[in-house]
Protein backbone atom coordinates (compact mmCIF):
# COMPACT_ATOMS: atom_id res chain seq x y z
CA UNK A 1 0.00 0.00 0.00
CA UNK A 2 1.05 3.54 -0.34
CA UNK A 3 1.38 5.70 2.05
CA UNK A 4 1.82 9.43 1.98
CA UNK A 5 3.65 11.06 5.08
CA UNK A 6 1.03 12.38 6.46
CA UNK A 7 -0.88 8.89 5.88
CA UNK A 8 1.71 7.42 8.47
CA UNK A 9 1.21 9.93 10.96
CA UNK A 10 -2.31 9.46 11.02
CA UNK A 11 -1.86 5.55 11.45
CA UNK A 12 0.36 6.25 14.46
CA UNK A 13 -2.34 8.12 15.90
CA UNK A 14 -5.35 5.73 14.86
CA UNK A 15 -3.00 2.92 16.92
CA UNK A 16 -2.04 4.99 19.66
CA UNK A 17 -5.36 3.93 21.65
CA UNK A 18 -5.82 7.22 22.92
CA UNK A 19 -2.25 7.84 23.94
CA UNK A 20 -0.49 11.03 23.15
CA UNK A 21 2.86 11.19 20.74
CA UNK A 22 5.52 13.35 20.56
CA UNK A 23 6.45 15.31 17.47
CA UNK A 24 9.76 14.49 17.96
CA UNK A 25 9.03 10.72 18.29
CA UNK A 26 7.42 11.12 14.25
CA UNK A 27 10.28 12.83 13.46
CA UNK A 28 12.69 10.32 14.87
CA UNK A 29 10.36 7.35 13.49
CA UNK A 30 9.72 8.56 10.35
CA UNK A 31 13.43 10.39 9.51
CA UNK A 32 12.15 13.71 8.79
CA UNK A 33 12.36 17.00 10.41
CA UNK A 34 9.79 18.37 13.58
CA UNK A 35 9.01 21.16 11.36
CA UNK A 36 7.76 18.91 8.49
CA UNK A 37 5.79 17.07 11.26
CA UNK A 38 4.03 20.60 12.22
CA UNK A 39 2.66 20.96 8.80
CA UNK A 40 1.25 17.56 8.50
CA UNK A 41 -0.49 18.24 11.82
CA UNK A 42 -1.42 21.25 10.66
CA UNK A 43 -2.99 19.71 7.15
CA UNK A 44 -4.84 16.89 9.52
CA UNK A 45 -6.27 19.74 11.60
CA UNK A 46 -7.65 21.10 8.51
CA UNK A 47 -9.12 17.94 7.44
CA UNK A 48 -11.13 17.87 10.58
CA UNK A 49 -8.90 15.59 13.05
CA UNK A 50 -9.51 17.24 16.65
CA UNK A 51 -5.98 17.38 18.50
CA UNK A 52 -5.19 18.41 21.92
CA UNK A 53 -1.47 19.41 23.12
CA UNK A 54 -0.42 17.73 26.32
CA UNK A 55 2.27 19.57 28.36
CA UNK A 56 5.45 17.48 27.57
CA UNK A 57 3.83 14.29 25.99
CA UNK A 58 2.89 15.48 22.65
CA UNK A 59 0.12 15.29 20.42
CA UNK A 60 -3.32 13.15 21.63
CA UNK A 61 -5.69 12.70 18.89
CA UNK A 62 -9.58 13.34 20.23
CA UNK A 63 -11.56 12.89 17.36
CA UNK A 64 -11.33 12.07 13.56
CA UNK A 65 -13.81 12.79 10.79
CA UNK A 66 -15.85 10.97 8.84
CA UNK A 67 -14.05 10.29 5.46
CA UNK A 68 -13.01 7.93 3.67
CA UNK A 69 -9.79 8.34 2.92
CA UNK A 70 -5.76 6.54 2.69
CA UNK A 71 -5.13 7.01 6.45
CA UNK A 72 -8.83 5.67 8.21
CA UNK A 73 -9.43 2.80 6.01
CA UNK A 74 -5.64 1.10 6.05
CA UNK A 75 -6.66 -0.15 9.82
CA UNK A 76 -9.61 -2.11 8.94
CA UNK A 77 -8.18 -3.23 5.39
CA UNK A 78 -8.08 -7.10 5.63
CA UNK A 79 -7.59 -7.46 1.41
CA UNK A 80 -4.76 -8.44 -0.33
CA UNK A 81 -4.97 -6.25 -3.67
CA UNK A 82 -8.38 -4.42 -3.41
CA UNK A 83 -8.10 -1.06 -1.71
CA UNK A 84 -4.37 -0.72 -1.66
CA UNK A 85 -3.62 1.71 -3.92
CA UNK A 86 -6.43 4.45 -2.85
CA UNK A 87 -7.01 8.00 -4.71
CA UNK A 88 -9.20 9.64 -2.66
CA UNK A 89 -11.22 13.21 -3.52
CA UNK A 90 -13.49 15.84 -1.98
CA UNK A 91 -14.83 16.64 -4.93
CA UNK A 92 -14.74 15.15 -8.58
CA UNK A 93 -16.68 15.27 -11.84
CA UNK A 94 -16.97 11.14 -12.03
CA UNK A 95 -14.45 8.62 -9.64
CA UNK A 96 -15.51 6.33 -13.35
CA UNK A 97 -13.43 9.45 -15.51
CA UNK A 98 -10.38 9.32 -12.74
CA UNK A 99 -10.20 5.45 -12.80
CA UNK A 100 -10.31 5.29 -16.70
CA UNK A 101 -7.56 7.99 -16.68
CA UNK A 102 -5.51 6.04 -13.54
CA UNK A 103 -6.55 3.02 -15.95
CA UNK A 104 -4.09 4.73 -19.20
CA UNK A 105 -1.49 5.27 -16.37
CA UNK A 106 -0.74 1.51 -15.56
CA UNK A 107 -3.37 1.61 -12.16
CA UNK A 108 -2.80 -2.17 -10.74
CA UNK A 109 -6.05 -4.52 -10.22
CA UNK A 110 -7.85 -3.12 -6.66
CA UNK A 111 -7.21 0.35 -7.23
CA UNK A 112 -9.73 2.14 -5.55
CA UNK A 113 -10.82 6.29 -6.26
CA UNK A 114 -13.64 7.50 -3.73
CA UNK A 115 -14.84 10.93 -3.49
CA UNK A 116 -16.71 12.55 -0.56
CA UNK A 117 -18.97 13.93 -3.84
CA UNK A 118 -19.50 13.64 -7.60
CA UNK A 119 -20.78 16.64 -9.56
CA UNK A 120 -21.46 14.40 -12.32
CA UNK A 121 -22.03 11.08 -11.35
CA UNK A 122 -23.69 8.71 -13.69
CA UNK A 123 -25.40 5.49 -13.56
CA UNK A 124 -26.46 2.75 -16.48
CA UNK A 125 -27.30 4.46 -19.83
CA UNK A 126 -25.55 7.67 -18.69
CA UNK A 127 -28.22 8.37 -16.26
CA UNK A 128 -27.48 10.84 -13.17
CA UNK A 129 -26.36 9.49 -9.76
CA UNK A 130 -27.21 12.32 -7.01
CA UNK A 131 -24.09 11.52 -5.19
CA UNK A 132 -24.78 13.07 -1.67
CA UNK A 133 -21.41 15.36 -0.11
CA UNK A 134 -20.17 12.96 2.56
CA UNK A 135 -23.11 10.68 3.11
CA UNK A 136 -22.64 7.81 0.79
CA UNK A 137 -20.36 5.41 -0.69
CA UNK A 138 -19.23 6.80 -4.37
CA UNK A 139 -16.37 5.10 -5.66
CA UNK A 140 -14.75 2.94 -8.59
CA UNK A 141 -12.71 -0.06 -8.29
CA UNK A 142 -10.37 -0.99 -11.14
CA UNK A 143 -9.61 -4.74 -11.47
CA UNK A 144 -7.82 -6.74 -14.19
CA UNK A 145 -8.90 -10.07 -14.05
CA UNK A 146 -7.62 -12.94 -16.64
CA UNK A 147 -11.44 -13.48 -17.68
CA UNK A 148 -12.74 -13.32 -21.53
CA UNK A 149 -14.48 -9.74 -22.95
CA UNK A 150 -17.58 -11.01 -22.82
CA UNK A 151 -17.95 -12.33 -19.50
CA UNK A 152 -17.34 -8.09 -18.28
CA UNK A 153 -21.34 -8.13 -17.33
CA UNK A 154 -21.13 -10.85 -14.96
CA UNK A 155 -18.87 -8.56 -13.06
CA UNK A 156 -22.01 -6.30 -12.44
CA UNK A 157 -23.76 -9.80 -10.80
CA UNK A 158 -20.31 -10.28 -9.30
CA UNK A 159 -20.38 -7.29 -7.37
CA UNK A 160 -23.90 -6.97 -5.85
CA UNK A 161 -23.22 -10.70 -4.49
CA UNK A 162 -20.26 -8.86 -2.92
CA UNK A 163 -22.40 -6.02 -1.83
CA UNK A 164 -25.17 -7.94 -0.39
CA UNK A 165 -22.99 -9.98 1.47
CA UNK A 166 -21.39 -7.03 3.12
CA UNK A 167 -24.56 -5.97 4.14
CA UNK A 168 -25.59 -9.00 5.92
CA UNK A 169 -22.68 -9.44 7.38
CA UNK A 170 -22.96 -5.43 8.75
CA UNK A 171 -26.00 -4.89 9.74
CA UNK A 172 -29.34 -6.55 10.89
CA UNK A 173 -31.82 -4.59 10.74
CA UNK A 174 -33.00 -5.01 7.17
CA UNK A 175 -32.28 -7.64 4.33
CA UNK A 176 -30.64 -6.21 1.45
CA UNK A 177 -32.28 -7.91 -2.02
CA UNK A 178 -30.75 -7.52 -5.91
CA UNK A 179 -32.73 -6.13 -8.69
CA UNK A 180 -31.58 -7.43 -11.87
CA UNK A 181 -29.55 -6.31 -13.01
CA UNK A 182 -27.80 -3.84 -11.23
CA UNK A 183 -29.50 -2.01 -8.05
CA UNK A 184 -29.63 -3.56 -4.39
CA UNK A 185 -32.99 -2.66 -2.78
CA UNK A 186 -33.94 -2.29 0.70
CA UNK A 187 -37.67 -2.57 1.62
CA UNK A 188 -38.37 -2.27 -1.93
CA UNK A 189 -36.35 1.53 -2.31
CA UNK A 190 -33.12 1.82 -3.99
CA UNK A 191 -29.82 1.90 -1.92
CA UNK A 192 -27.07 1.26 -4.39
CA UNK A 193 -26.56 1.18 -7.86
CA UNK A 194 -23.08 -0.43 -9.97
CA UNK A 195 -22.09 0.48 -13.58
CA UNK A 196 -19.13 -2.04 -15.08
CA UNK A 197 -17.40 -0.67 -18.12
CA UNK A 198 -14.69 -2.42 -20.10
CA UNK A 199 -11.58 -1.31 -21.16
CA UNK A 200 -10.48 -4.43 -23.35
CA UNK A 201 -8.15 -5.04 -26.47
CA UNK A 202 -9.49 -7.91 -28.71
CA UNK A 203 -9.60 -10.64 -26.82
CA UNK A 204 -8.92 -10.00 -23.30
CA UNK A 205 -10.03 -7.92 -20.86
CA UNK A 206 -7.66 -4.82 -19.96
CA UNK A 207 -9.55 -3.26 -17.10
CA UNK A 208 -12.78 -3.27 -15.30
CA UNK A 209 -14.12 -0.03 -13.98
CA UNK A 210 -16.90 -1.30 -11.11
CA UNK A 211 -18.91 2.22 -10.22
CA UNK A 212 -20.48 1.65 -6.79
CA UNK A 213 -22.77 4.34 -4.91
CA UNK A 214 -24.44 3.32 -1.92
CA UNK A 215 -26.38 5.52 -0.11
CA UNK A 216 -25.36 5.47 3.72
CA UNK A 217 -26.32 8.11 6.04
CA UNK A 218 -28.80 10.20 4.47
CA UNK A 219 -32.09 11.11 5.75
CA UNK A 220 -34.64 10.91 3.75
CA UNK A 221 -34.96 14.67 3.11
CA UNK A 222 -31.97 14.46 1.34
CA UNK A 223 -33.08 13.04 -1.10
CA UNK A 224 -35.35 15.11 -3.83
CA UNK A 225 -39.08 14.80 -3.65
CA UNK A 226 -39.51 12.94 -6.85
CA UNK A 227 -36.80 10.31 -5.10
CA UNK A 228 -38.18 10.06 -1.63
CA UNK A 229 -40.75 7.02 -2.62
CA UNK A 230 -37.86 5.18 -4.53
CA UNK A 231 -34.51 5.81 -2.57
CA UNK A 232 -33.42 5.06 1.16
CA UNK A 233 -30.30 4.93 3.22
CA UNK A 234 -28.83 2.11 5.01
CA UNK A 235 -28.93 4.50 7.98
CA UNK A 236 -32.64 5.13 7.52
CA UNK A 237 -33.05 1.23 7.14
CA UNK A 238 -31.14 0.46 9.82
CA UNK A 239 -32.07 2.83 12.02
CA UNK A 240 -28.76 4.71 12.80
CA UNK A 241 -25.52 6.31 11.79
CA UNK A 242 -22.93 4.36 10.03
CA UNK A 243 -19.46 4.59 9.76
CA UNK A 244 -18.57 4.51 6.00
CA UNK A 245 -14.82 3.75 5.84
CA UNK A 246 -15.50 0.51 8.19
CA UNK A 247 -18.08 -0.95 5.66
CA UNK A 248 -16.00 0.46 2.51
CA UNK A 249 -13.71 -2.17 3.68
CA UNK A 250 -16.20 -4.64 4.32
CA UNK A 251 -17.03 -4.07 0.52
CA UNK A 252 -13.74 -4.19 -0.65
CA UNK A 253 -12.99 -7.40 0.76
CA UNK A 254 -16.15 -8.86 -0.20
CA UNK A 255 -15.54 -8.16 -3.79
CA UNK A 256 -11.79 -9.25 -3.87
CA UNK A 257 -13.41 -12.62 -2.40
CA UNK A 258 -16.28 -13.17 -4.79
CA UNK A 259 -14.32 -11.68 -7.51
CA UNK A 260 -11.78 -14.40 -7.16
CA UNK A 261 -14.44 -16.73 -6.82
CA UNK A 262 -15.57 -16.22 -10.30
CA UNK A 263 -12.34 -16.41 -12.05
CA UNK A 264 -11.44 -19.33 -10.30
CA UNK A 265 -14.31 -21.61 -10.27
CA UNK A 266 -16.69 -19.57 -12.60
CA UNK A 267 -20.35 -18.45 -12.17
CA UNK A 268 -21.71 -21.42 -9.93
CA UNK A 269 -21.30 -20.14 -6.34
CA UNK A 270 -22.24 -16.27 -7.38
CA UNK A 271 -25.30 -17.31 -9.06
CA UNK A 272 -26.24 -19.92 -6.15
CA UNK A 273 -25.90 -16.33 -3.85
CA UNK A 274 -27.72 -14.16 -6.65
CA UNK A 275 -30.59 -15.89 -6.87
CA UNK A 276 -30.96 -16.78 -3.07
CA UNK A 277 -30.51 -12.55 -2.89
CA UNK A 278 -32.47 -11.97 -5.93
CA UNK A 279 -36.08 -9.18 -5.38
CA UNK A 280 -36.62 -10.37 -8.98
CA UNK A 281 -36.33 -14.23 -9.16
CA UNK A 282 -40.20 -15.65 -9.08
CA UNK A 283 -41.75 -11.95 -9.37
CA UNK A 284 -43.78 -10.56 -12.01
CA UNK A 285 -41.81 -8.02 -14.41
CA UNK A 286 -41.83 -6.04 -17.18
CA UNK A 287 -38.70 -5.68 -18.87
CA UNK A 288 -38.29 -2.46 -21.15
CA UNK A 289 -35.16 -2.88 -23.92
CA UNK A 290 -34.20 -0.33 -26.60
CA UNK A 291 -36.33 -2.82 -28.96
CA UNK A 292 -39.51 -4.59 -27.26
CA UNK A 293 -41.53 -4.59 -23.64
CA UNK A 294 -41.78 -8.30 -22.13
CA UNK A 295 -43.73 -9.20 -19.29
CA UNK A 296 -44.11 -12.26 -17.57
CA UNK A 297 -42.54 -14.27 -14.37
CA UNK A 298 -38.64 -13.77 -13.97
CA UNK A 299 -37.69 -17.69 -13.51
CA UNK A 300 -33.80 -17.47 -13.13
CA UNK A 301 -30.43 -16.20 -14.77
CA UNK A 302 -28.58 -17.90 -16.79
CA UNK A 303 -24.66 -19.00 -16.43
CA UNK A 304 -24.43 -16.01 -18.97
CA UNK A 305 -26.34 -13.67 -15.97
CA UNK A 306 -28.84 -13.03 -18.53
CA UNK A 307 -32.53 -12.56 -16.71
CA UNK A 308 -35.05 -15.56 -18.22
CA UNK A 309 -38.34 -14.26 -18.58
CA UNK A 310 -41.47 -17.02 -18.74
CA UNK A 311 -43.94 -15.34 -20.71
CA UNK A 312 -48.00 -15.46 -20.95
CA UNK A 313 -47.53 -18.23 -23.97
CA UNK A 314 -45.08 -20.14 -21.96
CA UNK A 315 -41.98 -18.71 -24.25
CA UNK A 316 -39.25 -18.27 -22.32
CA UNK A 317 -37.34 -14.97 -23.26
CA UNK A 318 -33.77 -13.83 -22.32
CA UNK A 319 -32.66 -10.40 -21.60
CA UNK A 320 -29.64 -9.02 -21.41
CA UNK A 321 -30.05 -5.26 -20.56
CA UNK A 322 -33.42 -3.72 -20.10
CA UNK A 323 -34.99 -1.51 -17.39
CA UNK A 324 -36.98 -3.73 -15.02
CA UNK A 325 -40.22 -3.10 -13.42
CA UNK A 326 -41.65 -5.24 -10.47
CA UNK A 327 -45.47 -5.69 -11.07
CA UNK A 328 -47.88 -6.64 -8.97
Amino acid sequence: MHFTMKDEILKRFLTAEGEPISGQVLADELNVSRTAIWKHMQTLKQEGYEFETVKKRGYKLLSVPDKVDMGQLQQFLTTERYGRQVHYYETVESTQLVAHELIRAGAPDGTVVIAEHQTAGRGRMMREWESTEGQGIWMTVIIRPDVAPHQAPQFTLVTAVAIVEAMKSSFKNFTPEIKWPNDILINGKKTTGILTEMVAEADRIQALLIGIGINVNQKIDDFPEQLQTMATSIAIEEGEPIERVHFVANVLESLEKYSDEYVKNGFGQIKQLWEQSSGTIGKRVKATTLREVVEGEAVSITESGVLEIRQANGEIKGIYSADIELLP
